[in-house]
């Protein structure tokens, strides 16, 4: 089979079935693909999720990464938003301008470090979950990701956050209110406490950037994969 005459929608169909093959059914394939045939399988596809790791770092970590993208821009909270018009009466509009940019520089810094964790999982990524990333559903690699780091990252992010948020007077002032609101179901529970909930959103933002890198290499794996994946195809494709 001919990879290259294989419509591009198409070409997930064919990661998904040939790349499991190379890589659990090696003795079925005694003779035409070998271990190292295997590994190539294995790092390829390590290979394509550590390029997606870098790009979702790389465009968020930075300077501007959540504040300037509409996307994950992390706004006030509810509450704050609502009283927003109050608070610039009183004189505190720029107390909630401050908070808006710190929230979300905290999350640039925050998602600055959480490569390594990311890449820790890609390590220690199991023959199981490689399968259910190549045979399961569109948003696979960002859910092995979110399963397998979520926890990591939380407390790594945490800290970051605080540090940044505690510069920030209506920060303080922000718990205060909500915590009491929170009680009697003015305020979301989650959205109480104002450094766990830039927590979640930086959370969010990191693992949106994932899924639109894993999107990427499902519409065109062979180019967005590493020469370890072309040459796993190239081999595939001589049997």
């Amino acid at each position: 089979m001919s990879i290259a005459f294989v419509p591009a929608r198409r070409a997930l169909a064919v990661l998904l079935l040939i790349l499991p093959v190379a890589f659990w059914s090696v003795a079925a394939h005694a003779g035409s693909l070998d271990a190292l045939s295997s590994r190539e399988a294995s790092g390829g596809l390590r290979a394509a999720l550590g390029r997606g790791i870098d790009q979702a770092v790389a465009h968020l970590g930075v300077p501007g990464g959540f504040l300037s993208n509409p996307k994950v821009r992390i706004p006030l909270p509810p509450a704050l938003r609502k009283i927003d018009r109050g608070l610039r009466l009183v004189g505190m509009g720029g107390d909630a301008d401050a908070l808006d940019v710190a929230m979300n520089h905290a999350a640039e810094s925050a998602v600055a470090d959480a490569k390594p964790i990311l890449e820790q999982a890609l390590r220690h990524m199991t023959i199981d979950d490689a399968k259910g990333i190549l045979t399961g559903g569109d948003d696979s690699v960002t859910q092995y990701f979110r399963r397998t780091t979520g926890d990591s990252l939380r407390r790594k992010f945490e800290p970051i956050v605080a540090t940044a948020t505690a510069r920030v007077r209506l920060a303080t002032l922000y718990d205060q209110y909500a915590g009491n609101a929170a009680r009697f179901g003015l305020v979301k529970a989650d959205d109480a406490h104002l450094n766990d909930y830039v927590t979640r959103k930086a959370l969010d933002g990191l693992f949106s950037a994932i899924a639109d890198e894993e999107r990427a290499i499902r519409r065109d794996p062979l180019h967005q994969g590493s020469s370890l994946i072309k040459r796993v195809f190239g081999a595939l494709n001589n049997q």
